[in-house]
């Protein structure tokens, strides 16, 4: 009895790491249940993306019958607080903290800047719609309300994504951080997928009180995650207190960053990428419906779709990397994908083949992740120990900015393309209806060969912009080849 339970829990230990996902990201030191439970900050901020963005934008123009002028403004705040993140993420590298801690105070206080903005924010959005006795309140006590309460959960998020990554990245050795990268991503596109079924579900039967009754439970979950996301995972080391050598000052830290690894490209390459892939979010449902004439329930799979592509993408990166492979070559590829993807769209519209225009769909999340994964991967491991804050705050400042922006300038040219056209006009082979969305989408492809361009310089290179960035580790490479 005792050999046939040693053999079972072999093939178990056996089993876990070859087919289950990211189960060989654990080390004696840390588990697999203690990453996962690290990964949780991700889920929460899924969530927060989801009610922002999705939700909340849905149920403030139909059902609130807020002018979308003012949506959209609330929904931008979010990105006002995304530049701070590279500050945000050298504040959590020389932080002293009396118990010990360096990135938990940030998420902690990240996660109460959340729960303050979600519970403002329903009773916010009542005034500012005039709902019940709302309605005899100022409009702008409303617009402010909303406002804040915006700008807190943006800020919120923020801090959380920045420092609970700088943590992740403090408690992995560096041969683990593609598959890190890829465990919080698949977290992050979990807690969206999840929380988007929940929260339509719940507010399938609208009424205001229900809109109070979702967001604030959000509120809660989102503060019970972090928390026990941030549970005793942090070592504390009381003697920063005490350290008589000064913290370097965020311009000294940054000319720092900038000095080594080309940073300034990777930056550019990471702002360049999310754009030329981050403009097609708002487009393909829309292009679906209008272009292709898919119902709504049709053009809805398409997101599942696209997030199913992402999770592929991630999962292929994850194991690619995982091997040692080289995260520009990854990025490369993610946008050498993109090319045929958004291709595959475009030529969809004349002869309106849905099944080049699906295949396109699941391309451009997949290309989406595979980029996003190996910029991801070569700020995380590039990085000098003492700075991983500051670089992974300066790719999500990038990255989110850039994101933000390319929402933005997708809706306007595509509006001002349609308005010059006109709907009834017929360009080379394409109506006027499809001419807004193509245009987008062949910015898109010229922005992708542009980051191509870019990121041709750095493939093969990884290795040595990490051993010039972190002197200790060069050396230690160095004394190994002497020996």
């Amino acid at each position: 009895m005792r050999a046939l339970r040693h053999k079972l829990i072999g093939a178990w230990s056996q089993l876990g790491p070859r087919y289950m996902p990211f189960a060989d990201v654990a080390t004696p030191d840390l588990s697999l249940a203690r990453l996962v439970r690290l990964s949780l900050f991700q889920v929460s901020v899924g969530m927060t993306l989801v009610l922002l963005v999705g939700t909340l934008n849905r149920v403030m123009i139909v059902e609130l019958a807020v002018p979308a002028a003012i949506v959209g403004a609330m929904l931008a705040l979010p990105l006002v607080f995304a530049p701070f993140r590279a500050l945000i993420g050298h504040k959590s590298d020389t932080h002293r903290c009396a118990l010990g801690w360096r990135r938990v105070p940030f998420i902690w206080k990240g996660s109460m800047l959340q729960f303050g903005g979600f519970a403002i924010m329903p009773f916010a959005l009542l005034v500012l719609a005039g709902q019940g006795q709302a309605d005899t309140a100022p409009a702008w006590i409303g617009q402010v309300a909303a406002a804040l309460a915006f700008l807190l959960v943006g800020a919120g998020a923020h801090i959380v994504q920045t420092a609970g990554l700088a943590l992740a990245t403090d408690l992995t050795p560096p041969e683990s951080h593609p598959k890190v990268v890829g465990l919080m991503y698949v977290m992050l596109l979990l807690g969206m997928m999840v929380s988007a079924l929940v929260f339509g579900a719940a507010l399938a039967d609208f009424t205001p009180g229900r809109l109070v009754q979702v967001i604030q439970a959000v509120a809660v979950v989102c503060l019970a995650l972090n928390a026990t996301a941030m549970w005793k995972q942090e070592t504390r080391r009381r003697g920063r207190m005490t350290d008589p050598i000064p913290d370097p000052t965020f311009r000294d830290s940054w000319a720092r960053f900038c000095a080594g690894g080309q940073a300034v490209r990777r930056l550019a390459i990471v702002g360049l990428g999310t754009m030329a892939f981050g403009m097609a979010d708002v487009l393909l449902e829309p292009f679906g419906g209008q272009v292709l004439a898919w119902s709504v329930g049709a053009t809805t799979t398409l997101t599942a779709l696209f997030a199913f592509g992402g999770l592929t993408g991630f999962a292929y990166a994850s194991h690619v990397l995982g091997r040692g492979g080289d995260p520009y070559r990854m990025a490369r590829d993610g946008a050498l994908i993109g090319l045929p993807a958004f291709a595959l769209v475009i030529l969809a519209a004349p002869y309106g083949l849905s099944g080049l225009f699906i295949l396109g769909n699941f391309l451009i999340g997949f290309g989406a992740a595979v980029f996003g994964h190996g910029t991801l991967t070569a700020s995380m491991t590039q990085a000098p120990k003492d700075q991983a804050g500051l670089a992974l705050g300066a790719w999500g400042s990038v990255q989110a900015t850039a994101a933000g922006v390319a929402l933005a300038l997708s809706g306007a040219l595509r509006d001002l393309v349609d308005a010059a056209v006109g709907a009834s006009e017929t360009v080379w082979i394409f109506t006027g209806a499809a001419m807004g969305y193509v245009t987008v989408y062949a910015l898109e492809i010229g922005l992708l060969l542009v980051t191509i361009a870019a990121i041709l310089p750095l493939v093969g290179r990884s290795k040595t912009e990490r051993d010039a960035s972190d002197p200790a580790r060069a050396g230690q490479t160095q004394e190994g080849a002497s020996s």
